[in-house]
């Protein structure tokens, strides 16, 4: 493997590591820090489900744009397609947060739910490590991307590409706050609503 790439990969894994210790401590011992982590991660989560629900309207009105432009006036929009597909991208990453905080994304729903004591919290640790290792990668990758296209601009957009890969890092940053806060306060209500 890459040494470039090498390098990367055992920061995330250490910092992942480092990340799964201390909130194992924080959520048996760490009362006000907890609490702390628990506000920023609501504030934070918040923000993102609120962006990710404009980036949705955006998108969908730039898609209908496209339509009445190309149906309705013969004259399609050359900018319209570029903004659903990034507002589409920023719309997902963004909305990974709220994914990971409500425990929608990564469920191990038949072992949590026939697990009780260590083997769960030991189940929820994996899950949060595996969270946090993608999460990670995302990042760091997705910020040396934008970095990378900074100077290329988006067809019909005329604006910067970094704009659209810089979807990867900010919903990546927001996506581990959530799945933090999803390890220190657990909400799984697809797991109680499930048959």
């Amino acid at each position: 493997m890459n040494a470039m790439n090498l390098l990367p990969l055992q920061i995330v894994a250490a910092a992942t590591v480092a990340t799964v210790l201390l909130a194992s401590w924080i959520s048996g011992k760490g009362g006000a820090l907890r609490g702390g982590i628990l506000a920023a991660d609501r504030i934070a989560t918040g923000l993102a489900t609120a962006l990710a629900c404009a980036a949705l309207a955006i998108a969908t009105a730039a898609g209908f744009w496209q339509v009445v432009a190309r149906f309705a006036t013969e004259t399609p929009s050359i900018w319209s397609e570029a903004l659903v597909r990034t507002a589409l991208i920023w719309m997902a990453f963004l909305g990974l947060a709220a994914a990971l905080r409500t425990g929608a994304l990564v469920s191990i729903d038949v072992a949590h739910r026939h697990s009780r004591g260590a083997l769960r919290r030991a189940l929820e640790a994996a899950a949060l490590a595996c969270n946090l290792s993608l999460m990670g990668v995302l990042f760091w990758f997705g910020w040396i991307m934008a970095g990378r296209v900074q100077f290329q601009e988006m067809a019909g957009l005329e604006v910067s590409m970094s704009w659209g890969y810089a979807a990867l890092p900010v919903g990546a940053a927001f996506a581990i706050l959530g799945a933090i806060g999803h390890f220190l306060d657990r909400r799984a209500e697809e797991l109680e609503m499930a048959v």
